[in-house]
């Protein structure tokens, strides 16, 4: 029987240090300014002909860490190449693939140039090893990893089986991720400027109103389990106050609030100090008579 040909491999998933290593493993040195682009290798590409990919999943950038890598290539220069396409738009332009992060260092740090590996990737390529890159670095925070994995399903038609073994998480991981795009946006922000984790806001889903909930998640310092408490006490009652209520009531000092964290802690229910100049009351919500039994047996409960 006569052997088949064998089929080109996709390129798809292998990330970015396969699609980079590949051509640095073959590439002696990289050639002077001003010569034409090589297909296969290291390139040295004026900054003012690259552009940001627009698809980029990537969004935040920290100004500060932007500066040190900035002083750090005045010093050492450009340690890793980029990873550009040429421009489907622009003829004699490029973008960004991967390394958004050291192309705006280097124009910070005022280089003419930067090395550089041409890829012609498709839209999908393009997509996808832009996710792998940033998933593989944790450069992105959980939502805007949230937003790529659905771009590349609604665009591209990608499953979240494919997208698991893609990026190398798992499916759960996946799946658990995309749940995060249920917030609404003003729930989405807190997550994306790092006050609270994925974790405080897949514990917030479960609530009627998650908003409110890492809003309080933030404010006191919650950690995800009293999150988790806070949530599985309220599910069938008010329990979590909505932000119309919250804004009337009176702001409570570090002390009532961290008090309060340590009874939910304690107790596995939501609690409500509310102090004033002639005293005030201590508010526990529960759910059933189970719940109540067991906050009874507690408070009744004598030390040896």
């Amino acid at each position: 029987m006569a052997n088949e040909p064998k089929q080109k491999p996709s390129r798809l998933g292998r990330g970015l240090s396969a699609l980079i290593g590949e051509v640095e493993a073959s590439t002696p040195a990289k050639p002077e300014p001003g010569t034409a682009p090589a297909a296969n290798g290291v390139n040295e590409l004026s900054i003012k002909d690259i552009r940001r990919n627009p698809d980029q999943p990537r969004r935040t950038f920290d100004d500060a860490a932007l500066q040190e890598l900035a002083d750090s290539i005045r010093s050492k220069g450009v340690l890793q190449a980029i990873l550009v396409r040429p421009d489907p738009k622009e003829p004699g332009k490029y973008q960004i693939i991967a390394g958004e992060r050291r192309w705006r260092a280097a124009r910070l740090a005022g280089l003419d140039s930067i090395p550089a590996v041409v890829r012609d990737l498709n839209e999908l390529e393009l997509l996808e090893v832009g996710i792998i890159e940033n998933v593989q670095r944790a450069d992105l925070n959980p939502i805007e990893e949230a937003e790529a994995y659905e771009a590349l399903m609604n665009r591209f038609g990608r499953t979240q089986e494919s997208l698991a073994s893609s990026v190398g998480k798992s499916r759960v991981h996946i799946t658990n991720t995309l749940r995060l795009l249920q917030l609404p946006e003003a729930a989405r922000a807190y997550v994306r400027a790092g006050k609270v984790t994925a974790g405080h806001a897949r514990a917030a889903l479960g609530a009627s109103d998650p908003e409110a909930v890492i809003e309080m998640a933030a404010e006191r310092g919650l950690s995800v389990r009293e999150v988790e408490a806070l949530v599985k006490g309220a599910r069938e009652g008010d329990g979590v106050a909505s932000a119309s209520t919250r804004s009337k009531a009176p702001e409570k000092d570090v002390d009532t609030e961290a008090l309060e964290a340590d009874l939910m802690r304690q107790l596995g229910l939501q609690v409500d100090i509310r102090h004033g100049k002639n005293g005030g009351e201590l508010r526990i919500k529960y759910r059933d008579l189970e719940q109540l039994d067991d906050v009874c047996r507690r408070l009744t409960r004598r030390k040896p």
